[in-house]
């Protein structure tokens, strides 16, 4: 009799289980609304058990199959600061990882994206794939446009040349002109939402370093200023950020600022800054935007 009433509570508690889910699965679908994952900072390797990581984050976004993906920026290692047959390898490893998600991927260009422009090798100017030429030659455009049930998604380049082996937060004038120029050709009223690898707006210096210590140009985009003054006169509801590898929220006005974590947390050696490893689900609900931050499960080997 016992074991008939475990049975039985088995049973009852996995319908339950079941009919939340799919109560919760129908509100995600409803109607005019849609979902996607932010995944940012992913710092793909061979090494530390990240290609293992990485398939954690495809399941587990395969089972909560939302529309897209957007890829933020810094999806591997590094090219920057490494010889051609590395950074070509770890490209390879990202295009054929990411191949396993069964829905579509838009990815943005990070610091590490970019070829022989940093470090020891970065004298290889005469490569032609130097600088973002490698990651335009396999991954497509560093900036560009697509649109979702009447949203418009901008994907921003953000990472300039510092010079002195250095990387800067920067959206150059060519880019500007160009988001003049989709601006120009959106109606005012048309939801946005940007993507820059390089935050435009954050605390992370103030948090972690002090409070009246200034954010210099590693860690955000110095002329977000004016580059937000371009949609000044249109409807830009999000930013999704990375880089920084922390988890923020800033709303100001109408328009809302997340940085995304990292789905490497600190470089696959654990959390960053106490953050888990992990990424952002976004449901869009007619005009209204929800989000949750996903633990995917994945620990650092000792």
């Amino acid at each position: 009799m016992r074991r008939t009433f475990c049975t039985w509570y088995v049973i009852l508690f996995f319908v339950a289980f079941v009919s939340a889910l799919s109560a919760s699965c129908s509100r995600r679908l409803a109607p005019g609304s849609f979902t996607f994952a932010f995944i940012t900072d992913i710092h793909l390797q061979e090494e530390a058990g990240a290609v293992h990581g990485l398939k954690k984050v495809i399941d587990t976004i395969n089972y909560l199959n939302p529309g897209f993906v957007i890829a933020g920026g810094d999806q591997i290692m590094g090219a920057r600061g490494q010889r051609y047959g590395r950074a070509d390898s770890l490209y390879r490893l990202w295009q054929e990882s990411a191949g396993a998600l069964k829905m579509p991927v838009y990815t943005a260009l990070g610091n590490h994206e970019k070829y022989a422009l940093f470090g020891r090798y970065s004298t290889d100017r005469n490569s032609p794939e130097y600088g973002e030429k490698m990651y335009k030659e396999r991954l497509g455009p560093p900036y560009y446009s697509f649109s979702r049930n009447g949203w418009k998604f901008m994907i921003l380049s953000s990472v300039g040349n510092a010079g002195g082996n250095r990387y800067a937060g920067f959206i150059d004038r060519e880019q500007m002109e160009w988001i003049s120029v989709e601006l120009e050709k959106t109606d005012p009223a048309t939801p946005i939402v940007v993507t820059t690898h390089i935050p435009f707006i954050t605390v992370f210096t103030q948090r972690f370093r002090g409070s009246t210590i200034a954010n210099d140009s590693s860690v955000v985009v110095s002329n977000s200023l004016d580059v937000l003054e371009l949609f000044r006169h249109h409807n830009l509801r999000l930013v999704l950020q990375g880089h920084l590898h922390i988890v923020e929220d800033i709303k100001i006005g109408n328009t809302q600022f997340i940085t995304g974590g990292a789905v490497s947390g600190s470089w696959w050696r654990g959390p960053a800054r106490g953050f888990e490893e992990g990424f952002v689900l976004v449901t869009i609900a007619g005009r209204e935007i929800e989000w949750k931050y996903i633990d995917y499960g994945w620990d650092a080997r000792k």
